[in-house]
């Protein structure tokens, strides 16, 4: 699902016009964007939460020269799912009445030949 999707099921599903339902959406993630900046951890009771990991300076490579680089400290949003919606994606392991299981589709596209 994609922003624009998601934008359409808000607009459907909440009976908003396009525009509307694109503002919430928008607000709605800058909210949790501004939270991650200032540090703050996100929970969403039954979704899963984010929070920032830090990492440390280290050296790596320049894959294409093999140089050693220092690469800076950072800070990168990790999502971690909630108990919830795992077990509800998770139907192999946690079958639901009236849902029967579907092995995901082999990719048909097979780049390598």
């Amino acid at each position: 699902m994609t922003k624009a999707d998601l934008v359409n099921v808000v607009a459907e599903r909440a009976k908003l016009q396009h525009r509307q339902a694109e503002v919430v959406v928008n607000l709605v993630f800058d909210l949790m964007s501004d939270a991650l900046k200032k540090d703050d951890r996100i929970e969403i009771r039954g979704f899963g939460s984010f929070v920032n990991r830090s990492y440390g300076s280290y050296q790596g490579r320049n894959p294409k020269t093999g140089a050693v680089v220092q690469v800076a400290p950072k800070r990168v949003p990790f999502f971690k799912v909630g108990k919830e919606l795992k077990e509800l994606v998770d139907v192999f392991n946690h079958p639901r009445p009236g849902v029967t299981p579907q092995p995901l589709a082999e990719d048909d596209n097979d780049d390598d030949a």
